[in-house]
């Protein structure tokens, strides 16, 4: 399941399954994983995420059921500034502000640079891989 925040409705009225959502932490910034999404948007306010010590918690109400496709282990997190000069989403910021291209919770990104994404998390994960 992937919950998005109150206001994000309509961008997430726009998934469609087969649609894929990458991961990007933040507090790291590098992306961590893929996930394909597997329902139409719905609305469910149940309570299922931790809320931490967020001053204004949300339940993200607009929901999709997802599957995982990729899931990296944190030492094999793919560090976003590795990608930047490979990716059209960076060249609307400055440079200096790279960061701002991937903060918050949703962001649409050209096939080319989902390609990238998902070229470079699958070689992670594969590198990440034991051999036998």
């Amino acid at each position: 399941m992937v919950g998005f925040k109150e206001r994000r409705r309509n961008q997430a009225a726009e998934f469609e399954p087969g649609d894929e959502i990458v991961f990007y932490i933040t507090g790291v910034q590098a992306f961590g994983g893929i996930a394909r999404v597997r329902s139409e948007m719905f609305e469910d306010r149940a309570s299922i995420w931790p809320q931490g010590r967020k001053k204004h918690p949300e339940d993200y109400p607009w929901r999709v059921e997802a599957e995982p496709v990729v899931v990296l282990d944190e030492d094999a997190f793919v560090p976003a500034e590795s990608l930047l000069d490979q990716l059209e989403h960076v060249r609307k910021w400055p440079a200096e502000h790279w960061h701002l291209a991937f903060q918050g919770q949703l962001r649409s990104v050209s096939e080319a640079d989902a390609a990238v994404l998902g070229e470079r998390i699958e070689a992670a994960a594969g590198a990440a891989s034991p051999t036998g």
